[in-house]
């Protein structure tokens, strides 16, 4: 299996696409949001590799083709908030209010945080872009003097944590309003976040799209601003 996985220049792309059809399956099998397809995905892969003793090396080789998908995938995210856009007109005041808010809540968590664990300066700017798509957060890092690789990891632990969680919250806030469920999924939970408001509604995908974009660009510049800070 080993020299196989070194010698197929796709293995990695094939065993993360399977690995995350697999999740997908078993969401639906168990109805579970815990079984988030992009957690049983990452749980998979290590095993896999784990077990059959498999370098990490010969999986990202294949692997990083996925990674040139990425940022047209976020942009296809425009087309269900073209689908809505009679809905942002009217409800625009309240969308830009939501995702303001929702950034500045990030920046000032990661703030808190570091002050209470005495964070130094790399690791609070690695975190500060943890709420925003992969794409554009790992620019954020690197220029602010993060670590990258960091900065990735809680991109998607915070995606999947507020996929995971997002049901659960929504029904112990009453929040039932499509627009504010789409708008706090993509702020605070990004693209992974999305997923699950493109599962709730087209309304709550097309805010949630909407929340990437705009969260990401706010963030862009708020990080310069406040990287400072510690």
């Amino acid at each position: 299996m080993s020299a196989f996985a070194g010698s197929s220049l796709y293995f990695g792309m094939l065993l993360s696409v399977g690995a995350y059809l697999f999740g997908m399956w078993l969401r639906k099998k168990t109805g579970l949001s815990l079984c988030n397809p992009l957690l049983v995905a990452i749980v998979a892969v290590i095993l896999f590799l784990s077990v059959f003793r498999i370098e990490y090396g010969a999986y990202s080789r294949g692997a990083d083709y996925l990674s040139y998908l990425l940022t047209p995938a976020t942009v296809c995210l425009a087309i269900p908030l073209y689908r809505q856009l009679e809905l942002l007109r009217r409800q625009a005041a309240a969308v830009a209010a939501a995702i303001l808010t929702g950034v500045a809540g990030s920046a000032a968590s990661i703030y808190v945080m570091s002050l209470l664990f005495k964070l130094e300066h790399v690791y609070y700017v690695t975190l500060l872009p943890k709420s925003i798509t992969t794409a554009i957060g790992m620019g954020v890092s690197e220029e602010a003097g993060g670590i990258v690789t960091l900065t990735v990891v809680s991109i998607i632990v915070t995606g999947i944590f507020g996929n995971v969680t997002a049901d659960w919250l929504f029904f112990i806030c009453r929040i039932e309003e499509p627009v504010a469920k789409g708008l706090a999924l993509g702020t605070a939970a990004h693209a992974i976040g999305t997923s699950r408001a493109l599962e709730l509604g087209e309304a709550e995908g097309a805010m949630s799209s909407l929340a990437i974009a705009v969260a990401g660009l706010v963030t862009v510049a708020v990080v310069p601003l406040v990287s400072g800070l510690i």
